[in-house]
């Protein structure tokens, strides 16, 4: 069926189908008064979402610019939010399947900018939703949108015995094997969903990369907007990349990862897989020190590190606070691009750098380990070690502010320090706003008036693709990070703020004005 078939199906029966198989709550929710059946799942024919497939397919189809206007109708007429994103999410996988870097992005901006949406006045609410809404619809368009669609429906297969599931997984995997793989993920999500997800990390843990790691826990996260039937369609985006991955690897005759040797090794050298997880309490200088040593060490090192910590009974927790710590030095040690690129300029930190990338993994891989089995608790950690390591060869000697800069701060009151945080973001004055928000902390304000100046830039600055799952990091890493800590987690944030600052995000102002804010 051809775009504008599609469109005049959706339109004649699309909205008299949905009342008597959802009810009428869902139903004026998703602001339709009819009802329909979904296609079969057969292989190979379209994926379809049920209830949601006539929202599913107004996101995929219509472009940005007249999306916002229906979508803020919508939430007038009584839609709420998370469904608007649940049905963002959607398009997104069905149409572009993990494969599209600017598809992915998007899709891992999704859950992030519903989370940050909590944390605005009623009448802004929407506002990260429709930025990233404009931005979805943009890269599905550009990619050919329902004429192109990357998902299809798939089959489970029957998996041999003898042999963990995960195991079978990952090897459809290092084949490249994308059928076979789906097949497998397919029957795997029949059963437990946690079991699946923590036989999927096996493939995850199979290489380092900030894409790998962020899309399958994000994935796992939206989940909550969708609901949990729609896993293998969102885990499949995983299996996907991994396969490319692999193929890519292969193509150019690379060797195999080096992680994958060291995470056996270190399991099996440090018998992990037959203790549990310790409980032990690190103090500051722990933290202080194990940070330390993952910030400078090699990949290897950092991740004997993590292993060793693990073996002593040392709590999941604290390790992982170290390895974020590590992460967020990345950023606050980055001495700035050397040249300039599209919306980043010489000197910026924001976007796909180092510190970003380091922060937005280490968090994923915390966030996986914290939800996972035994097995993957600590696999998750040790790799979070490796990916975190290494990457601090260009780094300046020390992390910002630096002395000098705290004593240029002469204010104490939060209201002087919140307005020169202001002024220092709109100058795009990076060590400026790092000394004023390590003085604000310093001093014992409170954290929420920082989070609200930061937020606001998060929504209004395109970001580079990463505006909002960094702020979500830093939300949820400043929440799980010791006092004596924390306050690196905002500084990192308001130093990549300013970095980001002048560039507005597409479809940011037609959403103010549709939402008359």
């Amino acid at each position: 069926m051809n775009l504008s078939s599609r469109r005049q199906f959706l339109a004649e029966v699309g909205q008299g189908m949905l009342v008597a198989s959802v009810g009428p709550a869902l139903a004026l929710d998703l602001g339709i008064t009819s009802t329909a059946q979904a296609a079969s799942d057969v292989p190979g024919t379209r994926l379809t979402f049920g209830a949601m497939e006539p929202l599913v397919a107004l996101v995929e189809e219509t472009p940005a610019d007249k999306l916002l206007p229906l979508a803020v109708q919508k939430l007038q007429t009584g839609a709420e939010l998370r469904t608007l994103v649940a049905a963002a999410a959607l398009a997104n996988a069905r149409a572009l399947g993990g494969h599209d870097y600017d598809g992915y992005h998007t899709f891992m901006a999704l859950a992030p900018s519903y989370q940050m949406a909590q944390e605005l006045p009623k009448d802004r609410r929407a506002l990260p939703v429709l930025k990233v809404l404009h931005r979805n619809a943009r890269f599905i368009q550009k990619a050919g949108g329902c004429e192109h669609e990357a998902l299809h429906a798939v089959e489970p297969a029957s998996l041999p015995t003898g042999r963990s599931e995960g195991h079978v997984l990952q090897d459809a995997t290092r084949q490249a094997d994308q059928a076979k793989a789906e097949r497998i993920l397919a029957t795997l999500t029949q059963g437990s969903l946690p079991d699946a997800y923590n036989q999927l990390q096996l493939c995850v843990q199979d290489e380092v990369d900030v894409h790998r790691v962020v899309l399958s826990w994000r994935a796992w996260e939206t989940l909550d907007l969708t609901g949990r039937d729609q896993a293998l369609t969102l885990l499949r985006q995983s299996v996907r990349y991994c396969v490319d991955a692999e193929r890519n690897r292969i193509k150019q005759n690379r060797p195999e990862p080096a992680v994958r040797a060291t995470l056996t090794r270190l399991l099996d050298q440090y018998h992990l897989m037959g203790k549990k997880t310790g409980n032990r309490k690190g103090d500051d200088a722990w933290v202080e020190k194990i940070c330390q040593a993952i910030y400078t060490s090699s990949r290897e090192q950092a991740a004997e590190a993590v292993a060793a910590a693990l073996a002593e009974g040392t709590a999941p927790t604290d390790i992982g606070e170290a390895i974020s710590l590590a992460a967020n030095r990345l950023v606050l040690r980055d001495p700035g691009r050397t040249r300039a690129e599209q919306q980043k300029p010489v000197g910026s930190v924001h976007g796909a750098s180092v510190g970003v990338h380091a922060s937005d993994s280490a968090n994923a891989w915390r966030n996986i380990a914290r939800i996972s089995d035994h097995r993957n608790t600590v696999a998750s950690l040790i790799v979070a070690g490796f990916h975190t390591a290494g990457q601090a060869g260009s780094a300046a000697q020390k992390p910002y502010p630096w002395p000098e800069h705290l004593e240029a701060v002469k204010v104490s009151d939060a209201a002087a320090l919140l307005a020169e945080l202001e002024t220092a973001i709109k100058g795009k004055d990076q060590v400026r706003a790092c000394a004023v928000t390590y003085r604000y902390g310093e001093l014992g304000h409170p954290s929420r008036p920082v989070f609200d100046l930061l937020l606001k830039f998060a929504v209004s600055e395109d970001g580079a693709l990463h505006a909002e799952k960094y702020y979500r990091t830093v939300s949820e890493e400043f929440a799980t990070t010791r006092p004596a800590f924390r306050w690196r987690q905002l500084v990192a944030l308001a130093r990549v703020t300013a970095s980001e600052y002048g560039y507005p995000a597409p479809g940011y102002a037609d959403a103010c004005r549709l939402l008359k804010v």
